[in-house]
């Protein structure tokens, strides 16, 4: 039996090694490793731990522990001799998902077009992102085409900032779109589509006013409006359409099931009555249609063959189907998939204008938000938000994820192209007796040929206010890639120092003359667990960096050493962005 454990789960050194490696893999991937995904990803490895459960979770559990006890740095540094192992279990993690999650039954190589729908009420989120990348990976396996397909139908809502602003971003990730259109581009022959539906008695114009509908649906009962004949409903229509109606006092209504469980099939609304300014075509129209009736008419008119939504769209199927039937209409292929949720951080534009305006955060752009703005003036790469998205694929699976997630896979790419420099938060001066000029040659990348960066160093130095703290009279500390001091003198706000032949604690430092003040936004989850904003979401740290940051240019990302990776947010404040740990 003792040969069977220890061949099995027994806690021993090939076991232990196997649970380690993993538990150093979900660090590296997520920030830090947990319990069930290591356990997990051990019985895959070997089926046979399962003999002995206890044993092996116990295992898993010490090993995960000392892991999380690690700075990145040293994960890293332990994860490397397993690099080789990783890329080819990623590599062939990408080869499995990356077309076979698109098969389509009936989709032909080089037919496929979908289009990506923003409303441009605001600027698009990494919600949006998913939805806009899979159609793009759509396209790119089945050598189609994809669309920009401006869904402008609020002219309350949109503006030519967040067009704008939308293009900017899918540019930016790296999405290349066949055509461009708008809505509003269409706005005739959706009306001609809401004139048959009427003339058909499939539809029809409700006087009702807004808390008698609210009422009705809720109750299941049919309007006066509904038996109408298709010819008054029509006259009621033009009438509309030539601004005789008020907002909320007429509203075209599809002849649904008014008795249905499904509470959005009992007759929904079709045309509104908007007399708000429209962005692009001012108020030349004042009946505007909304989504049950617009996008499959311009969808039929652009001859999309495919459409990715997010699953709680699906409760629209039957309002779907019986618009496409009444107008005779192709339906495209629907795709299904789950809404991307991030712990911590509001996605609806609803509430993002509110935070917004209430100025909780400063912008669409507040680094504490997943918008496409955001995440790029923090750093984040869009092969990262890509790679990030695919990883979920087609899926209806529901789940809210760490930013973790998200921040792992850019550290894949930044880590080997960021600058490396020295960044001391609350600066100490420290003083070192007899230390001379001394030239500094730093490399400006551990294992890649980038280059230095070079300093004449006197004898005054600052290290932060952490190492200092942990510093005490007589202690020995190198500062990095310079000189061994030991410890003389120390105060609150400087210590002394002098040259010491041996080896100490290796600290950070900047040198007096050759560094810049400087600022840290440390973003962090904008929401608490019950959905209300943290006060200390976002923290700023401040401190000295090497001068050679005076080169940098504004979005260059670089890694603070024992710090994190930052981005370069303003060149004239020298303000960063921590990007990630």
């Amino acid at each position: 039996m003792a040969a069977k454990k220890g061949a099995g789960a027994g806690p021993g050194n090939a076991v232990k090694e196997l649970v380690r490696k993993f538990a150093l893999k979900n660090a590296l991937d997520f920030g830090t490793a947990a319990e069930g995904a290591v356990l997990g990803k051990a019985i895959a490895a070997n089926p046979s731990l399962k003999s002995d459960m206890a044993a092996l979770s116990a295992t898993v559990r010490a090993e995960v522990a000392e892991v999380n006890k690690l700075d990145r740095a040293s994960i890293e540094k332990e994860a490397a001799k397993y690099s080789e192992e990783f890329k080819a279990a990623e590599a062939e993690k990408a080869e499995k998902s990356s077309q076979h999650s698109f098969e389509i039954a009936g989709a032909v190589m080089g037919k496929v077009i979908t289009r990506f729908p923003p409303e441009p009420g605001g600027y698009i989120q990494i919600g949006n992102a998913k939805q806009c990348i899979l159609s793009d990976e759509l396209v790119r396996v089945y050598r189609g085409k994809i669309y920009l397909f401006f869904d402008d139908t609020n002219p309350e809502k949109c503006k030519q900032e967040y067009v704008d602003g939308i293009r900017e971003d899918t540019k930016w990730l790296g999405i290349n779109f066949s055509k461009e259109y708008y809505s509003s581009d269409y706005i005739e022959a959706v009306y001609d589509s809401g004139r048959r539906l009427l003339r058909q008695g499939d539809a029809y114009v409700c006087l009702c006013s807004a808390e008698d509908v609210k009422k009705n649906r809720a109750e299941k009962r049919e309007c006066a409006h509904r038996g109408q004949d298709p010819a008054l409903n029509l006259r009621l229509f033009e009438e509309m359409l030539r601004g005789k109606y008020d907002e909320q006092q007429a509203i075209v209504r599809l002849k649904g099931d008014m008795h249905s469980d499904n509470t959005t099939f009992r007759d929904p609304s079709l045309f509104r009555v908007k007399k708000t300014e429209h962005f692009r075509l001012g108020s030349r129209y004042v009946v505007w249609p909304n989504y049950h009736i617009n996008t499959p008419v311009v969808d039929n008119i652009n001859g999309i063959t495919d459409t990715i939504r997010g699953k709680e769209y699906e409760i629209w199927d039957e309002i779907n189907k019986k618009m496409l039937n009444s107008l005779g209409l192709k339906p495209p292929r629907m795709h299904y998939e789950s809404m991307l949720k991030i712990e911590g951080t509001p996605t609806h534009k609803r509430v993002l204008r509110k935070l917004i305006k209430e100025g909780t955060v400063s912008g669409w752009d507040d680094p504490r938000l997943v918008t496409i703005a955001s995440l790029r003036r923090r750093g984040i790469q869009p092969e990262a938000i890509r790679q990030f998205v695919l990883r979920f694929g087609m899926s209806k699976a529901e789940s809210t994820v760490s930013m973790d997630m998200l921040l792992a896979e850019n550290r894949k790419l930044i880590d080997p192209i960021a600058r490396h420099m020295f960044f001391v938060k609350d600066p100490v001066k420290l003083s070192v007796k007899g230390a001379g000029a001394i030239d500094a040659k730093l490399r400006l990348h551990p294992s890649n040929d980038s280059g230095f960066r070079e300093y004449r160093t006197r004898d005054v130095f600052y290290v932060s206010g952490d190492d200092a703290s942990s510093l005490k009279e007589g202690d020995v500390v190198s500062l990095k890639d310079l000189l061994t001091v030991k410890i003389v003198s120390k105060s609150r706000q400087s210590m002394t120092a002098s040259v010491d032949p041996s080896r100490g604690k290796v600290i950070h430092w900047v040198s007096d003359g050759n560094c810049v003040a400087c600022s840290v936004l440390v973003p962090e989850a904008l929401l608490d667990n019950e959905g209300n904003v943290r006060k200390d979401s976002l923290k700023v740290e401040n401190g000295y960096v090497e001068s050679y940051a005076t080169r940098l240019n504004k979005g260059d990302i670089v890694q603070f050493e024992r710090y994190g990776y930052c981005v370069l947010d303003s060149k004239e404040n020298m303000r960063f962005i921590l990007t990630s740990r």
